[in-house]
């Protein structure tokens, strides 16, 4: 068998050109599983801010409705309505209403504050997503350096802050 000569200016690979591509390659897809993990939570938080904002506008809705129902009640009381049965069932529908928005913005207003305290949640779990995605992306830079520079404290350096990493991200996981 021939053996192929290298030429002078190109050297051998180095012993940690393997295990630190190899670790580079881990790092990089986690890095890209944890970026797809800090995506969805960002999307689901909108999405819950989303809700969280149609709730309130409802909840104004009804409380624009309650009012207008409180201005006719009170005119009604203002005009001294007439004794006779029509105009008294009149008065008692709008005081019906009345009391009927006031239990229905109630309902509303806590869903809306529900909503908003899952956003928090999922917010909080996406930040730490992103923290993680970071200190990956760090990590693999840090690794890469040892392919330039031979040195194997930049490998476990790189290493190191992957694995811290990894566990921000995992702690995103544990938020509920």
């Amino acid at each position: 068998m021939e053996s192929v000569e290298l030429p002078e200016h190109q050297h051998a690979p180095s012993a940690l050109t393997v295990p630190v591509s190899v670790t580079i390659s881990l790092l990089a897809v986690l890095v890209a599983s944890v970026t797809l993990l800090s995506h969805r939570a960002h999307t689901e938080e909108l999405l819950l801010q989303t809700r969280a904002t149609d709730q309130w506008a409802y909840y104004q809705a009804k409380d624009i409705r309650l009012h207008e129902m409180q201005a006719v009640a009170d005119v009604l009381d203002g005009l001294g309505a007439p004794s006779n049965e029509k105009a008294q069932a009149v008065r008692q529908k709008y005081l019906n209403e009345v009391k009927r928005y006031q239990s229905d913005k109630g309902d509303i207003g806590e869903k809306a504050r529900e909503l908003e305290k899952e956003r928090e949640v999922i917010g909080r779990r996406a930040d730490r997503f992103d923290g993680g995605e970071a200190l990956l992306e760090v990590g693999l830079v840090i690794c890469s350096i040892t392919l330039l520079t031979k040195r194997r404290w930049f490998w476990f350096g790189g290493m190191l802050i992957g694995a811290a990493g990894v566990a921000l991200a995992l702690t995103g996981l544990l938020i509920h």
